[in-house]
């Protein structure tokens, strides 16, 4: 338990140094690093031909406490490329709020991930468009089956003596 509970105040640690690190916008993409989407940008017959799959990720732009109060929540979401030799190209990620509306596209064109590479997107506590049952989805390409890419998401908030967070994982969309 000892254990657990430190490396939870590492990973809130972490994610706090990466907000307070981040500039002044709605949404931070790619946080800590400055990485432009145009270097990043793909086209279709880069990835003709792949396998193409959408993933489903819950977030939280919000929770509520026991007696309705609500938790602005601080979203930290990574895509991971857990392939040692493939490339990832992500041609959609779409934000979603409680009621299934579209928020916000967050991609103009698609981009490629590459090998074991993090792409990460913020959004920010004081963003509560999303509402308690937001989410996003993703659709992605890659040439072979095994080892798919890994969505995740930390919500965080460390508001007065109170501190919490937790996180969620994407889940593959049928076809």
């Amino acid at each position: 338990m000892g254990k657990a509970v430190n490396h939870m105040h590492k990973i809130i640690l972490f994610v706090f140094i990466l907000l307070l690190s981040s500039c002044d916008t709605e949404i931070i993409e790619n946080i800590g690093r400055n990485i432009s989407w145009d270097t990043r940008q793909a086209k279709q017959s880069d990835y003709e031909g792949f396998r193409s799959r959408s993933t489903y990720l819950p977030i939280y732009s919000h929770i509520y406490s026991e007696n309705g109060k609500s938790f602005n929540l601080t979203v930290t979401i990574s895509v991971r490329n857990v392939s040692a030799g493939e490339t990832l190209y992500l041609t959609r990620a779409d934000y979603y709020n409680t009621d299934g509306k579209l928020v916000k596209k967050y991609l103009t064109h698609p981009i490629c991930v590459k090998p074991l590479e993090t792409i990460e997107f913020l959004i920010d506590e004081t963003d509560s468009k999303g509402g308690s049952g937001a989410n996003f989805i993703f659709d992605w390409a890659k040439e072979k089956e095994k080892n798919p890419p890994l969505f995740e998401a930390v919500m965080i908030s460390t508001n007065s003596q109170q501190g919490l967070s937790f996180t969620s994982r994407g889940i593959p969309l049928e076809p």
